[in-house]
C-alpha cells in the first residue's frame, strides 16, 4: 500500500499536566505507528495563547507531527481526536510534493549544527 505524507496539529488542553501532555501525544504516536504510519517530524511548539477562546480556554499545547500513512488511516486519526476530550481542536493536512521538500530543507537545516 502506498503511504502518502500527511501534517496533522493537535491543541492540548492547558489544564493537563506535563505528563498527562506527554501520554497524549504518545497516544496519538502510537496510533500512528500502529496503524502502519512512519512519524517523519514531531515538533512541540508548547503552551500558546490562542487569538480567541476555545471551549473557554485562552490557551492550549500545540504539537505538529509529519507523517507518511496510508489514505485509510486519516479518517480513524481524525475520530480518535473527536473522541479525546483531552484535545481542543486538530487538523490533518496532505501535502503535495513541494510542501514536502519544503519541510525536508527546513528538518536539515534545524539539525545542522552551528560552525564557529
Amino acid at each position: 500500500m502506498q503511504l502518502h505524507d500527511y501534517e496533522t496539529v493537535f491543541i492540548l488542553n492547558p489544564v493537563l499536566s506535563e505528563d498527562q501532555t506527554k501520554d497524549t501525544v504518545a497516544k496519538f504516536k502510537k496510533l500512528l505507528t500502529d496503524n502502519g504510519a512512519q512519524i517523519v517530524h514531531e515538533d512541540n511548539w508548547g503552551l500558546r495563547k490562542f487569538a480567541y477562546t476555545i471551549k473557554k480556554k485562552s490557551s492550549g499545547y500545540y504539537t505538529v507531527l509529519h507523517f507518511q500513512a496510508p489514505p485509510t488511516l486519516i479518517k480513524t486519526l481524525e475520530t480518535e481526536y473527536r473522541r479525546d476530550e483531552r484535545v481542543l481542536r486538530s487538523l490533518v493536512v496532505s501535502l503535495d510534493k513541494h510542501a514536502v521538500t519544503y519541510l525536508h530543507k527546513r528538518y536539515n537545516k534545524l539539525n545542522e549544527t552551528p560552525q564557529n
